[in-house]
């Protein structure tokens, strides 16, 4: 428990209202998507760099754990105080603090949400591509800590493809800078990369120095529908495999149609076996002539109609459609396991016709959805968590599941991470002597263990 001075303390370096230890206000700061709760001892906002490089001495000086958290929009509980302790809301350092459209670079600080840069960029003719589906309110901290992708991570790679450089705050409470601001940079280890995706556990995020690209100058986007899910997925190795290549390529399964359109009532068709979601973007004359291929190639398939949006307002309907999938899954059962593997993506067919034969034989209502084109399955079992029959039987599916994808050459986790929900899998997937590398640059960063405690490892490996 901390104490009454470390909390005195804690308010001094960020200031009384910024220092919460309420259990009331608590609440919604020990839970994120998963649905898991672990309350903290303490939550504080710090308002700049200097705030946290004094947290973090005072948390040696003590010592506490100290999560970092951005909007708690995480799918593998990597941002939960699983072990207490004080998480680091970084929601008030949420500046974009420049743009350089000659340069093509921005430079924000961790809070600002990803959806609110996109649009201050375009308003430039500049572009940041990763687009998580929470993109309205998740942030760029949250993104680089998790490695976020998103749909256009078919053609435009995921967060850590843009991220150039960084500024953090080690666990000792110095300051490093990393990367570069510039095209190119090759000068000692990539510690940039190393921190992008190590979850909060290596150091905190306070700076991020990101690669931009031009707008591009026109996008169309596709709705192609199918009887049977094995022509969707079968459509998209062909498009890929015909030299296409759209900047999303998303499906969704019936039972995720059906629960969009009562969740959203758009006029999805909710006897289809499966939708695909397609957008192109490029040169304009380029973008009309690959969205009539596709439209002809997804119809030679078997696509039984396929829709090109009239304009960006049927475009956003569309992309709102595949963005409400998750929370629309909710009236099936009141919790939801959500898994995110990848496979390649001529195995797609693969592990979609085995995962519908694990959800019937363990009972369980399996719904898949997600980026297609580059062989992310987001994989969502509906629950509910009182029955522990069922939650037994979805652990063995788990299970099956992650063997399964391994099998056809995939990985556990496309984009989500390994917060604590992945953590009893790590090992089917990365060997003893990777998992000890990666617990001695754990070691190296963060010596006393008080970065975000009880994430990726398990304490026996």
């Amino acid at each position: 428990m901390l104490s009454r001075d470390t909390i005195r303390q804690l308010s001094r370096i960020v200031g009384r209202r910024h220092c919460r230890t309420d259990p009331e206000d608590l609440i919604c700061y020990g839970y994120d998507a998963t649905d898991l709760r672990y309350n903290p001892e303490a939550v504080v906002f710090p308002a700049d760099v200097q705030e946290i490089v004094a947290i973090v001495r005072l948390a040696n000086e003590i010592p506490f754990y100290l999560i970092p958290r951005g909007a708690g929009s995480g799918m593998s509980g990597g941002s939960l105080p699983v072990r207490g302790g004080v998480v680091l809301g970084l929601s008030r350092m949420n500046r974009i603090l420049s743009i350089d459209p000659e340069n093509m670079v921005a430079v924000v600080e961790p809070g600002v949400v990803t959806g609110h840069l996109q649009e201050e960029l375009a308003e430039q003719g500049l572009f940041y591509p990763p687009d998580p589906a929470s993109l309205a309110f998740c942030t760029i901290g949250g993104n680089v800590a998790e490695c976020a992708g998103g749909a256009r991570a078919l053609k435009y790679g995921v967060t850590k493809d843009y991220v150039i450089g960084l500024e953090a705050v080690l666990a000792s409470g110095e300051l490093v800078k990393t990367g570069v601001q510039t095209a190119k940079g090759v000068v000692g280890y990539d510690l940039t990369k190393l921190l992008v995706g190590s979850e909060g556990t290596l150091a905190i995020i306070t700076k991020v120095v990101l690669k931009l690209l031009p707008q591009p100058e026109s996008r169309r986007m596709l709705m192609a529908v199918f009887n049977r899910l094995n022509e969707a997925v079968e459509a998209v190795t062909k498009i890929i495999g015909a030299g296409l290549l759209p900047s999303a390529l998303e499906f969704m399964d019936q039972r995720s149609i059906q629960c969009v359109e009562d969740y959203l009532q758009i006029g999805l068709p909710r006897d289809a076996g499966a939708l695909l979601l397609i957008e192109v973007d490029g040169v304009r004359e380029g973008v009309v002539r690959h969205a009539e291929e596709i439209r002809t190639l997804c119809l030679g398939q078997g696509a039984r109609q396929v829709e090109v949006a009239a304009n960006e307002e049927e475009a956003e309907t569309l992309w709102q459609a595949r963005r409400a999938v998750s929370p629309a899954l909710f009236k099936l059962n009141p919790h939801k396991v959500s898994e995110d593997i990848a496979v390649p993506r001529s195995r797609i067919p693969d592990i979609v016709a085995k995962l519908e034969e694990i959800g019937q034989r363990f009972r369980l209502i399996i719904l898949c959805f997600g980026h297609a084109g580059d062989g992310n399955v987001h994989v969502n079992i509906m629950i509910d968590r009182n029955d522990a029959d069922e939650v037994a039987r979805t652990e063995q599916a788990v299970n099956e599941i992650f063997q399964a994808t391994l099998a056809l050459g995939g990985t556990l986790s496309g984009e989500h991470g390994i917060g604590i929900t992945k953590i009893p899998y790590l090992g089917m997937e990365i060997d003893k002597l990777g998992l000890e590398a990666m617990r001695r640059i754990k070691k190296a960063f963060d010596p006393r263990g008080i970065l975000n405690p009880g994430k990726i490892f398990l304490d026996s490996d």
